[in-house]
């Protein structure tokens, strides 16, 4: 079992010196991701913040541990 377990080693070190290799030949050119990414993070954080910040600040919450005593009904508008 041992020159089995070997030659399967070596097949699978030299599968990963050759995927080294050639990622090492290749030119690198930026894509999307690497051009807008940040951008398009940063765009989005800070579209989620508003509008949750929005939502927060017009719901008519009291915000506390407890609502016992907090919360009181409206008068009825007829």
């Amino acid at each position: 079992m041992f020159p089995v377990a070997r030659a399967a080693q070596s097949l699978v070190a030299r599968g990963i010196q050759h995927t080294a290799v050639r990622q090492a030949h290749r030119k690198h050119e930026p894509n999307f991701h690497d051009k807008y990414g940040t951008m398009v993070l940063l765009g989005g954080a800070a579209m989620f913040s508003a509008v949750w910040g929005y939502v927060f600040t017009r719901l008519n919450i009291e915000w506390g541990f407890s609502p016992v005593g907090r919360i009181t009904p409206r008068e009825w508008r007829e």
